[in-house]
């Protein structure tokens, strides 16, 4: 998924560059600098610390939580915006930074919208619940179980893997002997595919739920068959749902030479917003473009983009998928 935010921060720069962009009288050249934090919170407060110290003017970054948390801290401490396309855990809003922003729902949004969808539309009277023990995954998960058991849902196991298993069947044998009707996965591709995989390998027929983590064309590989039972969300409109969504799709595969994986379109516009505060501020300096944030009403390819007073999106969307021959389809859109 990096790669994928990548390429949408580049296409942003690429057309910004070509449009022509004059700040305070002087013609500017935006640069991309980017930067692997391996979505790892070690690697990525080293990653932050860089990109302060290069003097960068913004950073749309990073993909993930437990990155983005720890490292929102340096760049508060910086004066500098950051800007996720991709953080969904609640936290890295509510940490008081001024700094902090994203073009995203949250979990808190995300979580409840498939614990509502396992209740009310698949009529689930008990879950089982497993983490990957990250930010992510583990604050999906919970927002999950506050509304699965809101809704009268009996959550029958809650169990913790990590970020690099690849043997689920001691979890999965014991959720088997419980029987749930629905298993909910918080974490991503990587593990959510094997997960689906040796559950279905083990003669379990429950749903399995998930987040944007695992809501990938890359999750239908990994699973293989077990693809068929996999229902996941995303903290956003569906491309094919966005409003300007057909010409960026046919833009961004022309220049990448493949397909949008999720927050391409997110990062795309989360460039563009830094942008917008550059014009409005009329400056390039970061205390400005920061000063100049929270009043921001900008029209995207993912919709219409303005804040609250912590970073979040006024108006967000959650939308549901499953897979038809291992192709995502849309199932539902939640408006927030």
């Amino acid at each position: 998924m990096g790669k994928d935010n990548e390429n949408g921060a580049r296409l942003a720069v690429e057309d910004v560059n070509k449009e022509g962009l004059t700040i305070d009288g002087k013609k500017i050249k935006l640069e991309l600098v980017g930067e692997d934090d391996a979505a790892d919170p070690k690697t990525g407060t080293a990653v932050a610390q860089k990109l302060v110290d290069e003097k960068v003017v913004a950073v749309v970054g990073h993909l993930n939580s437990g990155v983005s948390i720890p490292a929102s801290k340096i760049y508060s401490d910086a004066g500098i915006v950051q800007i996720s396309p991709s953080s969904t855990n609640p936290d890295y809003t509510k940490q008081g930074f001024k700094t902090t922003y994203r073009v995203v729902a949250t979990d808190a949004q995300q979580g409840p919208a498939l614990a509502n969808y396992a209740a009310k539309t698949l009529g689930a009277k008990s879950v089982a619940i497993v983490d990957d023990a990250t930010a992510y995954g583990k604050g999906l998960a919970d927002e999950f179980e506050k509304t699965a058991k809101a809704d009268g849902v009996n959550v029958v196991a809650r169990e913790a893997t990590n970020d690099k298993a690849t043997d689920f069947k001691a979890i999965l044998t014991k959720i088997k002997g419980k029987k749930p009707d629905v298993i909910m996965y918080g974490g991503m591709d990587a593990t959510g595919g094997p997960f689906a995989k040796q559950a279905k390998e083990l003669g379990i027929t429950a749903k399995i739920v998930g987040g944007d983590g695992v809501c990938t064309d890359k999750v239908a590989e990994l699973a293989g068959d077990a693809i068929d039972n996999i229902i996941c969300s995303e903290a956003g409109l569906a491309l094919s749902k966005m409003e300007k969504g057909a010409d960026f799709e046919k833009k961004y595969e022309d220049r990448f030479k493949t397909p949008v994986q999720i927050y391409a379109p997110f990062t795309y516009d989360a460039v563009m917003v830094v942008v917008d505060a550059m014009k409005r501020s009329n400056s390039v300096d970061p205390a400005k473009i920061l000063a100049a944030m929270p009043a921001t009403n900008y029209h995207g390819v993912i919709g219409n983009i303005a804040f609250d007073d912590k970073g979040d999106l006024k108006e967000g969307s959650i939308t549901l998928y499953n897979y038809k021959d291992k192709k995502k389809t849309v199932l539902d859109v939640v408006k927030m």
